[in-house]
């Protein structure tokens, strides 16, 4: 009883939350990627040796008492109502003792990271897990959130990206057709014990899932059905580069305004795209890398700029009954009152400013409709969907044994549409 009281309140504490969010403004940049790859989902094995790099600046620029522990989740990302001790080897959170106060910066902040998991620390079940970062061991004091993976052992997965029938989305959107071996998982029902997700571009907020197989016998299932999995194939992101300094712009920027401790870039005005021909250049499928190309600490010695971004309508007027957000793992995928645009009728477009670290961001503009209660993002109105668009997919298994009380995640790949067009 004494176990379930914590569990709910855990559970409690993190309702109306989304799980990758920051509930401070004095905190940016926060990543979590596999080790040595800032293009890494974070995903690791169980029981092996993978690690994910933990960082984040504090722009208060002193030292705090920052901690960090794990939440496991069910496949929709309840938490699961288990004990800690049934998924964590250790103890039940950790601080964060590595950090750095910047140099050089005009922008203060101090910088913390962290290598996950701590050998004191361990997930010892697959599935899905929450990180929260939180002040002065207490976790209520909750800093920001971020999703990872742990992935066991039991599914295989073949799968290939295909062209729909349908002639409404022939054109605009890409289908997933495929097959999942559940090996020698116990498993007595199919349509309950097994749960199948798939991302585009590591998002979930379009994820699709509760999706029953089309066919099944013995241990095979297929998902074959014309509209299930179909995503709009949307556009290649936009990007800006301020990995060098902000003296020297790159060819996105417009201009910069320098301050004696801050500094102002204006990106070049980006036109809507929703009604041109796909066009193909190499992105980054909307995230982002910290860089600088100058010779210094790109961790703890590149600064932070505020770019001021601008869309432009193809008739320079608002969209009735749609509000605009730029969008990109920059904003977490989130549509937050942050990340909304306000339009500026004297300039017949959407602006916005976001304060950014030096570094490569891909990102995009989308609507999403007033009355939409799902509020779920289209690329619709302004980057436009087209077949050819190169996406990254992931596709996650999930197991539910009989009488368990959490889901494993058994079996995981990637798959990208260049590669199968």
């Amino acid at each position: 009883m004494k176990y379930l009281i914590m569990i709910l309140f855990c559970w409690a504490g993190l309702a109306g939350y989304s799980q990758d969010s920051v509930y401070v403004t004095n905190i940016r940049t926060p990543q979590l990627f596999t080790y040595g790859n800032q293009l890494g989902y974070p995903i690791i094995r169980l029981n092996s040796g993978d690690q994910l790099e933990l960082h984040f600046d504090d722009l208060d620029a002193d030292v705090k008492n920052y901690s960090y522990s794990y939440v496991l989740c069910n496949e929709d990302w309840t938490p699961a109502v288990i004990s800690e001790f049934d998924y964590i080897r250790g103890y039940s959170q950790v601080r964060i003792s590595d950090y750095r106060l910047s140099s050089v910066a005009l922008t203060k902040y101090t910088h913390y990271q962290a290598l996950l998991p701590d050998r004191n620390c361990m997930p010892i079940h697959s599935g899905n897990y929450i990180v929260k970062v939180f002040l002065n061991g207490d976790t209520s004091q909750l800093v920001f959130t971020r999703r990872m993976l742990v992935a066991g052992k039991g599914a295989s997965i073949g799968a290939q990206i295909l062209q729909p029938f349908s002639p409404e989305t022939s054109r605009t959107h890409q289908k997933i057709q495929m097959t999942v071996n559940t090996g020698t998982l116990a498993i007595s029902d199919m349509f309950q014990q097994i749960h199948v997700w798939i991302l585009q571009n590591n998002r979930w907020d379009n994820a699709i899932h509760d999706v029953k197989p089309n066919f099944y016998s013995g241990n095979t299932l297929q998902y074959n059905s014309d509209d299930a999995f179909v995503f709009p194939g949307g556009n290649e992101w936009r990007w800006v580069d301020i990995q060098g300094t902000f003296h020297f712009l790159s060819d996105r920027l417009l201009k910069g305004n320098y301050g004696p401790a801050s500094t102002e870039l204006i990106v070049r005005p980006d036109p809507d795209r929703s009604r041109l021909p796909y066009y193909y250049y190499a992105d980054y499928d909307g995230m982002y890398y910290i860089q600088t190309t100058e010779s210094i600490n790109p961790v703890w010695q590149t600064d932070y700029a505020t770019l001021q971004f601008s869309f432009v309508p193809a008739d320079h007027n608002p969209y009735p009954d749609r509000d605009v957000y730029i969008f990109g793992e920059l904003t977490g995928y989130g549509l937050h009152d942050a990340f909304k645009m306000s339009f500026n009728p004297d300039r017949g477009a959407y602006q916005t400013s976001l304060l950014l670290k030096q570094g490569f961001y891909n990102y995009s503009y989308v609507t999403i409709d007033r009355h939409d209660p799902k509020r779920m993002a289209s690329f619709e109105f302004t980057e436009g969907n087209h077949l050819e668009t190169e996406n990254n997919y992931m596709i996650l298994v999930y197991f539910r044994p009989l009488g368990g009380r959490a889901d494993e995640l058994v079996g995981f790949t990637s798959m990208n549409s260049k590669m199968t067009q």
